[in-house]
């Protein structure tokens, strides 16, 4: 049903080559890059992450209550990947815990402010 999620970044080079690196433990790769606009994802056929200097150019805005959400597979994929994340330069926004009795999530931002949440969803 997703197809992509776009977010806004002031700095493409910088913003593609971290949520490239952040994403390559699931394939990730840019498959394509036209300048003001790249689209990171396994294949055409999956879901991506499109990430763009705003059309109207603007500076960037993240949202109130938006978020990226990647499926880690497993509590310990989201320890990892949200330690991934703040080694790339990500800010903390809430260390991996159980949140919910079959929700498990570690949040971080990104340079532009982009909330984002490693999880894992599921009974032990």
């Amino acid at each position: 049903m997703l197809g992509y999620v776009t977010i806004g970044v002031s700095d493409m080079e910088k913003s593609t080559a971290f949520y490239t690196a952040l994403l390559s433990d699931f394939n990730a790769k840019v498959l394509f890059d036209g300048g003001r606009i790249a689209f990171i994802g396994e294949n055409w056929k999956s879901p991506q992450l499109a990430l763009c200097v705003p059309f109207d150019e603007n500076d960037p805005q993240p949202g109130n209550g938006n978020m990226l959400a990647f499926a880690a597979g497993s509590k310990e994929n989201v320890d990892k990947m949200y330690q991934k994340a703040l080694s790339l330069g990500a800010v903390d926004e809430g260390a991996p815990g159980q949140r919910m009795p079959v929700f498990y999530g570690g949040y971080f931002r990104d340079a532009d402010g982009n909330k984002a949440c490693f999880y894992y969803m599921g009974e032990d």
